[in-house]
């Protein structure tokens, strides 16, 4: 995520650094520098003249306090310009009314609506504990219904049926009726959506609007159009009252030209951020964790509340007692733990959060493949209970079965079970109460360190 605005961002801010004051003159290199980095970021152009403009006002003459350099003064002015533009703060859905609160999701076709009204639904239902019904008033698109009911099913909300030879209107006001004879909590509406902003959309949408009165409309948008994302946003806040956005595929967006650019131009904040294809890669929007993202200091805020979310107090709590009855490490534990990694966003989720991983060279950030993790789980799959209690007893035609029952090679089976020993020893030392030693450990584990093989 922001991988290019961040490396040109790192790169550039280090130019101000061992200055006694910022004057005009030292810091006119490195602002043209970030206006440029900004502009390949796809930002808009107003953004970025008021971006530079008001980071120059802060910057220059501001004398360097006792404990900073003035390069940290200068990047702690950038960050907080960073902040204000995206939005001071996060803003949380307001779904304080008369319950059935009304959440209606609109947007261009292809940007992630259907799916994120499943995201949403699940994140409602698992963190806010809330009773949510979905429906689809999708009619042109017969493939759309058939897919928020799979959605619903998959994250555990319910379906309210409807099909396309009812009219939108028909349908949305059936659903909220529905919803308030069977008390439901939330009801989030999926419409329709079009290649292009057009005038008969807008009608239909505005209706929907008008027939529900809901207390939340979220516009949906790419990140990867960049400004366009922004611009598109503009023409639906101008038709319909939104009260905020939700940017989808930001995974993929290594600009970040949307995120920098909608609250700007729209007046309306950005709530969430679609960071992935799984049904709970959807993110509450802190303006101040991602501007920490975006100039390297990493998030681990949010890497915190990752931890909380997806770590098995269970199985955590069964490995803190083998540890505290001195009982051995084995595969079953190995695998655990490969688990939970994955239900985190895997491994380059985690260190994408971690402060000064921008740093890392490209070829370090290629070894980290998430997909090793899976071939790991499958050959710990394929053996016997007692080879993953007793690994010492995999020889070779053990090997060949295990390679052949996971698909893999031998090779593979040897490079796992080699990374055990690693993990084993290092778990050693942590029940030994060394820290030092296993941080020591750990180091030699992460990338090019010998824990992550390269593909």
């Amino acid at each position: 995520m922001f991988e290019n605005l961040t490396e040109r961002l790192s790169r550039t801010l280090k130019n101000v650094s061992g200055r006694g004051r910022l004057t005009d003159d030292n810091i006119k290199d490195t602002l043209r520098e970030v206006r440029m980095a900004l502009l390949e970021a796809d930002v808009a152009l107003p953004v970025v003249r008021e971006f530079v403009k008001r980071v120059k006002e802060r910057a220059v003459g501001t004398e360097v306090s006792k404990s900073l350099t003035p390069g940290q003064e200068f990047i702690k002015i950038v960050q907080a310009e960073l902040e204000a533009v995206m939005g001071e703060g996060n803003e949380a859905l307001d779904l304080s009314c008369q319950p059935p609160a009304v959440i209606l999701m609109a947007g261009l076709q292809g940007a992630g609506k259907t799916t994120s009204v499943g995201k949403l639904g699940k994140l409602l239902k698992e963190r806010d504990k809330k009773k949510v019904l979905v429906v689809s008033a999708d009619v042109y698109r017969p493939a759309a219904i058939k897919q928020l009911e799979t959605l619903a099913a998959d994250v555990g909300v319910d379906f309210f049926p409807s099909t396309v030879e009812q009219k939108p209107l028909t349908i949305v006001k059936a659903a909220l009726e529905h919803g308030k004879t069977k008390f439901y909590d939330v009801v989030i509406v999926d419409t329709a959506g079009r290649l292009h902003v057009d005038e008969e959309m807008m009608d239909e949408i505005k209706d929907v609007h008008k027939a529900l009165n809901p207390v939340e409309t979220l516009f949906v948008v790419d990140a990867m159009t960049g400004q366009d994302a922004a611009n598109t946003a503009k023409a639906f806040n101008d038709a319909l009252p939104l009260t905020g956005v939700i940017l989808t595929k930001v995974d993929g967006d290594a600009r970040g030209g949307a995120a920098l650019s909608v609250r700007h131009i729209t007046g309306k904040p950005i709530k969430f951020l679609g960071i992935g294809e799984k049904t709970d890669a959807l993110e509450p929007f802190h303006p101040d964790r991602v501007a920490s993202r975006i100039l390297g200091m990493g998030d681990v805020l949010s890497l915190i509340e990752d931890l909380e979310r997806n770590v098995d107090k269970k199985e955590a709590e069964k490995l803190a007692k083998k540890f505290k009855d001195k009982k051995g490490f084995d595969l079953e534990d190995f695998r655990s733990q490969l688990q939970q990694m994955k239900n985190m966003g895997g491994m380059m989720g985690m260190l994408d959060k971690l402060p000064g991983m921008s740093q890392l060279p490209g070829d370090m950030k290629d070894k980290v493949d998430d997909k090793i993790f899976v071939q790991m789980e499958a050959i710990i799959n394929s053996m016997t209970k007692g080879e993953r209690a007793r690994p010492e007893l995999i020889k070779g035609s053990r090997k060949k079965r295990i390679a052949a029952g996971s698909g893999t090679q031998v090779q593979d089976v040897n490079r796992l079970l080699k990374q055990f020993t690693q993990m084993q020893k290092m778990m050693k030392k942590m029940q030994k109460g060394g820290m030092k030693n296993m941080m020591r450990q750990m180091k030699g584990m992460m990338p090019g360190g010998g824990m992550f093989p390269g593909r």
